[in-house]
């Protein structure tokens, strides 16, 4: 069976959601590796004794990481039954981590709070998610 006749057409949004979170995580990434060479903050070494921006750089990247995984399974979860709004959701989300990430990146780790506002695509996704589950069983 095709693939694209199972998957409702507006999935495609949800894949370039998918595709947006990999910049995002790429970028991260790299700040990461710049930072290593800027601080002289060797591998495998995770944190610097001496260097707490680098510590603040590796944080953010360290963070999304973290929680990423979980993100991906109720993005999915909820896109396969709602694609538009998991993708607005999750474009939310993906966002966030950089308003984040630019937060901590300052040296004062109370300002990433700034991506705050990535728990209204987070949580989201994750109520889409029980609201599909209470479908598959016949709840609501």
């Amino acid at each position: 069976m095709d693939i694209l006749t199972l998957l409702p057409s507006s999935f495609g949004y949800v894949i370039f959601t998918y595709l947006y979170s990999w910049v995002m995580l790429a970028y991260l990434a790299v700040k990461v590796g710049g930072a290593r060479k800027k601080y002289n903050v060797k591998y495998p070494t995770m944190y610097s004794d001496k260097e707490q921006v680098f510590n603040c750089i590796q944080r953010a990247h360290q963070n999304t990481l973290e929680v990423y995984p979980q993100w991906l399974v109720f993005q999915t979860i909820a896109a396969l039954v709602y694609p538009l709004s998991a993708s607005v959701l999750g474009a939310i989300w993906v966002t966030s981590r950089f308003s984040y990430a630019w937060g901590y990146y300052t040296g004062d780790p109370a300002k990433r709070m700034n991506g705050v506002y990535g728990y209204i695509g987070f949580f989201g996704v994750i109520l889409l998610s029980i609201y599909v589950a209470l479908q598959l069983l016949g709840v609501v």
